[in-house]
């Protein structure tokens, strides 16, 4: 039986490159984001057909209705790559407003949230019982970047929630592990490469790699039977000043 898997944030970067890495390793994808366009230039490049179905992933019934068509089309879900998020700009922390707070924590965190228990509830209800999520985390979940606090608090969060899911998936066959990417080569790392500020207050360009690195990675993650789990698993570029921060 053709696997399914979910990927949100499909339209571009990671979610694109992981959603046609899944594509040719044989599983049937469904492709979600905010617009339509992008995940139909993504369905273009998956090597089979794949359901494009957009959801904001900050909207409770959108989400939940999200997973109610993936059910009615695909009849069950075995894998979702947690991944629809957003970067946020580097304001000094006392210059952050609740607006721009809210607006990262909304879709990196409650996002996940909503697309995490959506699919765990499918997961948990269908038979075969069981299924796996790998959420997209970051090197902000382990150390932050000057002027980051939105994003990093959503990332240090997203760990504890896949550490959550994880421990309550255990009497369901449902395994939840996290990526942890540091300067994968998408748009929204485009500053890296022209200089972005460090600890030290300094501007520096920053080394990035190819995204098919971590479409890999995924594929691996999502290939392991339910009975082993990479809980998490940390890319990135070699030569990025990661090692020795924070």
């Amino acid at each position: 039986m053709q696997k399914v898997a979910v990927v949100t944030g499909a339209g571009s970067g990671i979610g694109r490159a992981v959603a046609i890495a899944l594509g040719a390793a044989d599983f049937r994808i469904v492709l979600t984001g905010r617009r339509r366009a992008p995940l139909e230039e993504t369905a273009q490049q998956v090597c089979q057909a794949a359901l494009v179905l957009p959801a904001d992933v900050t909207d409770a019934y959108a989400v939940a209705e999200l997973f109610r068509q993936v059910r009615e089309n695909c009849g069950r879900i075995d894998l979702l790559f947690n991944n629809a998020g957003v970067a946020a700009a580097a304001v000094p922390f006392q210059d952050l407003s609740a607006q721009q707070w809210r607006a990262v924590i909304e879709t990196n965190l409650t996002g996940a949230f909503l697309c995490a228990q959506a699919a765990f509830r499918l997961m948990q209800a269908q038979r075969p019982q069981g299924g796996r999520i790998i959420n997209n985390g970051s090197i902000s979940s382990a150390a932050p970047r000057p002027h980051s606090a939105p994003y990093t608090a959503s990332k240090h969060a997203v760990t504890g929630l896949t550490k959550s899911i994880s421990l309550d998936g255990r009497a369901y066959d449902i395994a939840c592990g996290q990526i942890d990417i540091g300067n994968a080569a998408t748009p929204m790392a485009s500053a890296m490469q022209a200089g972005i500020q460090q600890a030290d207050g300094s501007l520096r360009a920053e080394p990035t790699f190819d995204t098919r690195h971590v479409a890999e990675a995924v594929v691996y993650m999502a290939s392991l039977p339910l009975d082993a789990n990479v809980q998490s698993l940390t890319i990135l570029a070699t030569k990025m000043p990661f090692i020795g921060r924070g």
